[in-house]
């Protein structure tokens, strides 16, 4: 075996569904997004791989925000987080992770242009972020968020 043809490209990639529906629960705007995993993301996922205690902690919130940055590899958090809430579901299957998450009406409302997965309630590790068009969420609009992350 020539092992200088092998040629390892290992890649986590995503997608991001983005859903608002308004207060008589009508899908009014629906769309989905590419997601950048960014350094600290391909980091914790190499920690979790040796893992034999839960250290790096587990993802568990979703945040979104107003913030309009290019994601960047580099980054740790939102540009300009609104709010943050605690993951709906987190489900892995064979190579792929999805997380969903549910911003309810009268939490983080306005012109949302950006989300991001974390470890935390505040701070923590940032394991994704991603940006889109905007949503002008209402105080009676909900948004749900369905996160799928692919290791290939």
């Amino acid at each position: 075996m020539n092992l200088d043809s092998i040629n390892e490209q290992t890649k986590a990639t995503g997608k991001v569904r983005i859903t608002k529906t308004n207060s008589l629960g009508e899908i009014i705007q629906e769309f989905e997004v590419p997601n950048l995993v960014v350094t600290t993301g391909k980091n914790f996922i190499a920690g979790k791989i040796v893992a034999t205690t839960n250290s790096p902690v587990a993802m568990t919130h979703m945040g979104i925000g107003t913030g309009t940055g290019t994601p960047a590899a580099g980054d740790t958090s939102l540009g300009t987080q609104t709010a943050r809430v605690t993951l709906s579901s987190a489900v892995a299957s064979n190579n792929t992770v999805t997380f969903t998450a549910t911003f309810p009406a009268g939490t983080g409302d306005g012109a949302l242009t950006e989300a991001g997965v974390f470890n935390a309630a505040s701070g923590g590790t940032m394991l994704c972020r991603t940006t889109y068009p905007t949503v002008t969420k209402g105080a009676g609009d909900s948004i749900a968020i369905t996160w799928i992350i692919t290791i290939s």
